[in-house]
């Protein structure tokens, strides 16, 4: 690998303020680095994700790692990334396509301080006999409803349980899954919360990917299609959601904590 300077940016995702949303690392390329390289700067960045994106003819190439892995689908890392073109690289539309090696292709687009993005709308299903370990862990005796799909997604009665909650997340390592809960929301529609065993970050401050399971669930349940909601993490943030059958909208805004330059020697 030759000498590389790259640029690199933190923001922090669905917030209009500092130490708000979720951050992300964000770092332009012009041509694709190999995986080992983007791993390693990715451990390095020691964040949640770190998007890495290349133009292409039809817009860019969207990248996801976090500290362990490459990963399908990042909605945080997305809209970061799509606040850096819009704002730092003279990116002159008010729409973005990204192109993605797992769910295709994603949209973002901008109006004014509020950047959308079009995702897949992920579907799930009732859970009958939940794991009991589930409810241990999260240091409940019961939900409202399990529902299972690419994420464990448990509903509870009020705002306040889903704010009141101590998981053991490490102990949640043997359901193989991320736990996703949620309830109604005091003056939204919908509040969550969302826990990742075995991940570097135990629960994610605010994780787009997961609304394209909750909007769905709570579109169906409230018989709404544009919904307002919040994830009541300690940094928290707020979405704008929109279910539109098989996608879903996901609305938020970013603030950029950090630039300067990345130096690779080899």
């Amino acid at each position: 690998m030759k000498n590389e300077v790259i640029d690199f940016y933190m923001v922090d995702a669905f917030s209009d303020h500092t130490f708000g949303g979720n951050a992300a690392a964000v770092c332009p390329l012009t041509e694709w680095l190999p995986d080992e390289v983007l791993l390693r700067m990715a451990q390095q960045h020691n964040q949640s994700e770190t998007a890495f994106f290349v133009r292409n003819d039809s817009g860019f190439e969207l990248r996801w790692f976090t500290t362990l892995d490459e990963i399908n689908l990042c909605g945080h890392a997305t809209l970061a990334a799509a606040h850096i073109i819009f704002e730092y690289l003279d990116y002159p539309h008010t729409e973005i396509r990204f192109t993605t090696r797992y769910v295709g292709e994603l949209r973002v687009s901008r109006n004014g301080d509020w950047l959308t993005l079009d995702f897949p709308a992920w579907s799930t299903e009732a859970v009958s006999n939940p794991p009991e370990l589930l409810f241990t862990t999260l240091g409940i005796d019961a939900a409202k409803e399990v529902r299972v799909g690419r994420d464990y997604l448990v509903v509870l009665e009020n705002q306040a349980q889903v704010e009141a909650l101590l998981p053991d997340i490490t102990g949640m390592i043997p359901l193989d899954k991320m736990v996703c809960v949620t309830s109604p929301g005091n003056d939204i529609d919908f509040v969550s919360r969302f826990f990742c065993p075995g991940e570097a970050v135990a629960e994610d401050p605010v994780t787009g990917s997961a609304h394209s399971m909750l909007i769905p669930y709570w579109g169906e349940k409230l018989g709404k299609q544009r919904m307002q909601a919040r994830q009541v993490s300690a940094r928290g943030g707020d979405l704008r959601c929109e279910w539109q059958g098989d996608r879903v909208l996901i609305g938020g805004q970013a603030t950029l904590y950090l630039m300067g330059r990345v130096f690779l020697r080899s």
